[in-house]
């Protein structure tokens, strides 16, 4: 899954660790979605879509897999 989480959050001026702390949870976690590391639980994406007053499909990308 594809995101804008990091050109949003910086196109408002919100450091990660600021993000996170809104959170609660680590930078680290900030860091591995913006990276596309680590895909968020369906609450933190609520979160995150709430944070930004934004809906999760503005943030997160889902693009299927194609099959074998």
């Amino acid at each position: 899954m594809k995101n804008k989480l990091e050109e949003i959050r910086k196109s408002r001026g919100i450091r990660q660790e600021q993000l996170a702390a809104a959170l609660s949870v680590s930078r680290q976690t900030i860091g591995s979605l913006e990276n596309g590391r680590y895909n968020p639980s369906i609450i933190l994406a609520f979160k995150i879509a709430r944070y930004f007053n934004l809906s999760i499909e503005d943030i997160f990308i889902y693009e299927e897999e194609p099959e074998l």
